[in-house]
């Protein structure tokens, strides 16, 4: 138990391992994936007291208060919901055990460290982070412009001098030309599934 309490003290109970495929259904996070709607794990970083499990639609946080407790809480944190950014990764200098990786996601900043002996593998995290990061901007860079068109659209119509009927009825083809645009690319530009990012960077 002492040995337990000093690690925490001293960080290194907190410095974590990337988990082998082969070993994900051992971690208490493959519990929380939804395998049920097709949601994979990708990557999984573990310490003694937290999991950080990557997967295809959100990151799942097993929190741990420290590694003498087994009380745990459960975060999840859905791609599409909370914007990646300020992502980071600090490499360890001669004398240090560990490597950080760092980001934001929505509200929260998670800073990760993990045994040097995983670098090439965070490499890889990393890439992955960034690409998903640049996909959610610049699917709402499009979104954006789409609801400016139609906004200036609309002001275009209001200063018009056409009857009230034909503004009537150009405003509603506009309406439902928006509407059917956003229908139609909802799936391209509100990304769900960001499995095909991980398969591109991920090489464990």
């Amino acid at each position: 138990m002492f040995g337990k309490v000093a690690s925490d003290v001293l960080g290194i109970s907190d410095v974590g391992k990337v988990i082998k495929p082969v070993d994900y259904d051992k971690v208490d996070s493959d519990d929380y994936v939804m395998h049920e709607d097709d949601e994979k794990i990708f990557f999984l970083i573990k310490s003694r007291s937290d999991e950080y499990c990557f997967t295809n639609k959100a990151l799942i946080h097993v929190d741990g208060t420290s590694a003498a407790s087994k009380k745990r809480t459960l975060r999840r944190f859905d791609y599409r919901y909370n914007t990646i950014s300020d992502v980071t990764l600090e490499t360890a200098g001669t004398l240090d055990r560990d490597v950080e990786i760092q980001f934001k996601m929505g509200q929260n900043f998670h800073n990760i460290d993990v045994h040097k002996d995983h670098l090439d593998e965070l490499k890889d995290l990393y890439k992955a982070l960034i690409m998903i990061s640049e996909t959610i901007k610049n699917n709402e860079t499009y979104i954006n412009y789409s609801r400016q068109s139609l906004d200036f659209a609309s002001s275009t119509l209001s200063n018009s001098r056409s009857n009230e009927t034909k503004l009537s009825d150009e405003f509603k083809e506009i309406n439902e030309a928006a509407f059917d645009w956003l229908i139609e690319n909802k799936d391209k530009y509100s990304v769900k599934d960001f499995g095909y990012v991980f398969e591109r960077y991920i090489n464990n």
